[in-house]
């Protein structure tokens, strides 16, 4: 049996594969019906072949550098083993896909929750991708798990950005502190401290996130970090990158921007469901080199899903 019709066998059962299936629709109709009429225009496994192989690589967002790594590694597959078959093509295109993502590491999807205290999990990202959405949608989805869930709404360079956080938090029925008279540490700190006040067992800190000025954003991130290593006597926890899917290689180009100025522990992709170009979950592991923690597959509360590469993979090639 190939890797492919494990991936069918196995994977197919697993949580939240529905959501893979329907959120992943634009990028499979797109992606897999190229690769189907690449099969068709080609009987022979060419330099043509592997070119126009690269290209729909390349305009799903799986990026350049990932994309040349990918079609060295087939090629010498096809040498090494000989293939000529293009249904077992297949198999070896999905293989190494979910190779490259893995990469021989042992990948954590999950939030890293404080054992011993209060989770704190910091969330950057540029105005626009859908931070304060995703902060509403994991701190709806952290509630359901049972843990007593609190927003501070720290960004106050974003008009709105404050009173935006507190209508989810009233919607959702979670504590919620945010001023947007004052600079943001004061926020956090003031925030932390209702926090313990009420035993809150995860905070869900929103910041700005502009990157016009690096400078500024650099001296601000790490101003409340050091508010939240005081009050908590440890390191925050998490800082999540929000990326949204749909801006591609902009995206990855953001991802690398906010690497240089915090220590970035996990990705998040909103609305992977409403773009064509999917690829980018490859091309944000390979170069950036952090891990996809969640995705977001549709508008609802529950939409905001962790990320699981096989599902990922089924998602995106269940009928090829």
């Amino acid at each position: 049996m190939g890797i492919f019709d494990k991936i069918k066998k196995v994977f197919s059962n697993k949580e939240n594969v529905e959501k893979y299936d329907e959120g992943l629709t634009k990028t499979r109709d797109n992606f897999v019906n190229k690769l189907n009429l690449l099969g068709i225009k080609y009987t022979k496994i060419s330099d043509e072949f592997y070119d126009e192989l690269e290209e729909i690589l390349i305009m799903a967002d799986v990026g350049t550098k990932v994309t040349e790594k990918f079609i060295d590694k087939i090629k010498k597959r096809v040498k090494e083993e000989n293939i000529s078959d293009f249904e077992y093509l297949k198999e070896v295109i999905v293989d190494e896909l979910l190779l490259i993502y893995v990469n021989g590491e042992q990948l954590v999807s999950k939030i890293n929750y404080n054992e011993s205290g209060m989770t704190t999990i910091l969330f950057v990202g540029v105005n626009g991708v859908g931070k304060t959405t995703s902060i509403a949608k994991l701190g709806y989805r952290m509630k359901n798990e049972g843990k007593k869930v609190m927003f501070i709404g720290a960004d106050t360079f974003r008009a709105g950005a404050v009173s935006q956080l507190k209508l989810w938090a009233d919607k959702l029925g979670i504590l919620f502190y945010g001023r947007d008279d004052t600079d943001p540490a004061t926020v956090v700190y003031e925030g932390l401290t209702k926090a313990k006040e009420e035993n809150i067992d995860v905070c869900l800190i929103d910041t700005a996130g502009r990157l016009q000025n690096k400078v500024n954003l650099m001296k601000e991130l790490e101003k409340i970090n050091k508010i939240i290593e005081k009050k908590q006597e440890c390191k925050v926890d998490e800082t999540l990158l929000v990326i949204d899917a749909s801006t591609g290689q902009n995206g990855i180009s953001q991802a690398k921007s906010f690497k240089e100025i915090c220590d970035i522990t996990g990705i998040i992709l909103t609305k992977l469901d409403g773009t064509a170009k999917g690829g980018i979950v490859l091309g944000v592991k390979e170069e950036i080199g952090l891990p996809v923690k969640f995705v977001g597959l549709g508008e609802k509360e529950e939409d905001m899903i962790p990320f699981d590469i096989e599902s990922y993979i089924y998602g995106l090639f269940k009928e090829w």
